[in-house]
């Protein structure tokens, strides 16, 4: 996972992620995002694209974490 969000660091024009997100109450949601950098060891800081704007995602609470084109996007993307 911490591979595939690098990626997306190293290439924030080309690359998002889009991944299943737990938040602290155990919702889950369908996250699509453009990573920003790491926080620590369990956390990154990315522009939400469903939210449009920055947010701190934790590690331990994303799933189905996948590389995308970023071009096959546009702000806001519906939370699923």
């Amino acid at each position: 996972m911490r591979q595939m969000i690098q990626k997306s660091m190293r290439n924030p024009d080309d690359l998002v992620i889009e991944f299943s997100y737990r938040d602290s109450k155990g919702n889950a949601t369908r996250r699509v995002v453009s990573p920003i950098r790491f926080v620590g060891q369990n956390r990154f800081l990315g522009l939400c694209l469903s939210r449009e704007a920055p947010r701190q995602f934790y590690l331990d609470r994303c799933d189905e974490v996948r590389l995308k084109l970023a071009r096959d996007y546009v702000m806001p993307v519906p939370i699923g």
